[in-house]
């Protein structure tokens, strides 16, 4: 009797260690055809190599880019450098990326960011929030953009003990922020095994000088973050359950799912087109490419346009596709005026004319 119980709990767990690889491997693993569709102006932007993870457009054009992020079970091309801020004008015929000086006594060798967001005040001062890993840990760092010369002053690190494995951040008022936590472990192997187990510990936060709680719980790791451009929605990417949860925004800045919409591919970062309201998505088409990573066979690119993400039935169209030939690894796409950015983990940054 004994060794019958024994060897039914055995099957019993295989048979559920059987179910979590065939979900992992559909979630995370599997490698999709990808049929391409690009824009038939798009060049690489010189200077961007070693990633562009997040980009941020101010209406005057000006486009924030972080990159050089090192992150656990991800490649990087520079991993003893430290991260830099480019920056674009949008405005210009042949917009090129500069790097902006960082100034203020700010530690620039352990710079890694991460998730950025801008904030423009009633005098038109802009703020850029960068989401940073110092040593590996999470801190928003706070920084005014200056135009003569083009640089940014470091004003403050922000830390808590609730912004834990942030991902991105959205800035909605002075020093007031939701963020995303990602995973709940800090180590790579455990990071995983969260998510072969399916354990939906990560959530979104908001914080101000005065409050700091978890407003949305229940991601399996939530990631891109944005807000629509009256500010009573915000939209959250579950990038390993392949959703978009469509968030309202409540007096006491608590959120509500309004919907779930399913994208069916790694969900990144997000951003929102002025013009429209769509959502854009910078997507992951094969995961595991980016996990395992060969230069021979590199991971694609996706961009995806959410189109009426509140109503009955929200339209969701591919924007570009490329299979790692020109672009591996997007994570975030980002539009002004007839122009689109699309920025990556690791590799480079796009440049294209819509």
């Amino acid at each position: 009797m004994g060794k019958l119980l024994i060897l039914t709990l055995l099957g019993v767990c295989l048979a559920l260690i059987g179910e979590r690889l065939l979900a992992f491997r559909k979630g995370i693993g599997a490698v999709r055809e990808l049929e391409l569709v690009e824009p038939q102006s798009c060049r690489l932007i010189e200077g961007i190599e070693t990633g562009s993870e997040d980009i941020d457009i101010l209406p005057s054009g000006l486009a924030f880019i972080s990159s050089g992020l090192k992150y656990p079970g991800m490649p990087s091309f520079a991993p003893d450098e430290p991260g830099k801020i480019f920056l674009m004008d949008l405005n210009e015929q042949n917009p090129r990326a500069q790097v902006l000086e960082i100034i203020n006594g700010f530690d620039k060798e352990a710079f890694n960011p991460h998730g950025i967001s801008t904030f423009v005040d009633k005098d038109h001062t802009v703020y850029l929030y960068v989401v940073n890993h110092p040593h590996m840990e999470s801190t928003v760092e706070v920084f005014k953009f200056e135009e003569q010369p083009r640089s940014l002053v470091h004003l403050k690190t922000i830390k808590h003990e609730l912004l834990k494995s942030v991902n991105d951040i959205v800035v909605l008022g002075p020093e007031q922020f939701y963020a995303t936590r990602d995973h709940y472990y800090t180590t790579h192997f455990l990071s995983l095994l969260e998510i072969f187990l399916d354990l939906r510990w990560t959530y979104v936060l908001f914080y101000s000088p005065k409050e700091v709680k978890v407003v949305a719980r229940g991601f399996n790791s939530a990631n891109g973050i944005a807000a629509s451009q009256d500010k009573k929605y915000v939209y959250v990417a579950d990038v390993t359950a392949k959703n978009l949860h469509v968030m309202e925004r409540r007096a006491n800045w608590d959120l509500t799912e309004r919907k779930v919409i399913h994208l069916g591919t790694l969900v990144d970062n997000l951003s929102v087109d002025p013009a429209t309201g769509d959502i854009l998505a910078g997507c992951h088409p094969n995961g595991m490419k980016i996990l395992h990573y060969d230069p021979e066979d590199p991971p694609g690119s996706e961009v995806l346009r959410i189109h009426g993400a509140l109503s009955d039935k929200p339209k969701v169209s591919p924007v570009y596709i490329n299979d790692g030939s020109v672009l591996q690894g997007s994570t975030v796409a980002s539009v002004y005026q007839g122009k689109m950015l699309i920025g990556t983990v690791f590799h480079r940054a796009l440049y294209c004319e819509l």
